[in-house]
């Protein structure tokens, strides 16, 4: 579905990414792990096309993203949830849900959506009508998720869900996580939780200053000694 071919991103004359190269098949769980500026959202933002790199490619199902605009990318069907949430603090929950769904036109689907999105947090059923900056952190989170599914992502990409969440909530969204997957959404996850993000990921990559040190299948970079060392808190019990 998505191939990164030595792709190369610089901020001015820092280089971000350098040569990295992935690829996320339909269907798949793929985690970026990495600590922090490690390239990880870099990646994202490059395959969003917010970054354009300085070489390399970035094909996705034949389209090259290296040359399409960021609205013709989300049209595609890539959605990127952001670090941070940045939901629409003045919106109601519902408004916040309805903008991720701006660009449709299918209104009977959109509705069967939002039920969907309601399922999978209840919460927001609840909050529906409250103010989107009054909710909390945990709550801001559901709803960026839930606002990227309104897009009908084909692939979505999430960054850093779990970043300034009590465990309790980190352990929700991951639920959900698990449950997107099970239900066919195709995913690449970043996240510096490495333990959860391989408890939920198929394959992953692990960047270190932006540059792909480690790739495999989730199981056994659980037990790989330098993931351990490194990200997981020493050997597994």
């Amino acid at each position: 579905m998505l191939t990164l071919k030595d792709v190369y991103v610089f901020y001015g004359h820092v280089q971000a990414l350098k040569g990295i190269s992935l690829e996320v098949q339909e269907g798949e769980l793929v985690a970026l792990l990495g600590a922090n500026g490690a390239g990880k959202s870099t990646t994202l933002m490059t395959i969003s096309g917010i970054l354009r790199p300085r070489s390399g490619s970035i094909i996705y199902k034949e389209h090259d993203l290296t040359k399409t605009s960021p609205e013709d990318i989300v049209q595609l069907g890539i959605i990127q949830c952001p670090e941070g949430r940045r939901v629409f603090g003045g919106l109601t929950v519902l408004e916040n849900l309805w903008m991720g769904a701006a660009a449709r036109k299918d209104k009977a689907a959109i509705q069967k959506d939002l039920e969907w999105v309601f399922s999978l947090f209840p919460i927001l059923r609840q909050r529906a009508r409250q103010t989107a900056g009054t909710l909390s952190g945990g709550e801001q989170q559901m709803l960026a998720i839930g606002r990227a599914l309104m897009a009908r992502p084909q692939l979505l990409m999430l960054d850093e869900p779990s970043l300034g969440l009590a465990p309790l909530i980190v352990e929700s969204i991951f639920n959900v996580i698990r449950e997107l997957h099970s239900q066919g959404v195709t995913i690449l996850l970043v996240e510096q939780n490495a333990r959860k993000a391989l408890q939920v990921a198929d394959r992953a990559y692990v960047l270190e200053t932006g540059q792909i040190k480690l790739s495999d299948n989730a199981d056994k970079l659980r037990t790989n000694p330098e993931v351990q060392r490194l990200y997981l808190g020493g050997p597994s019990s």
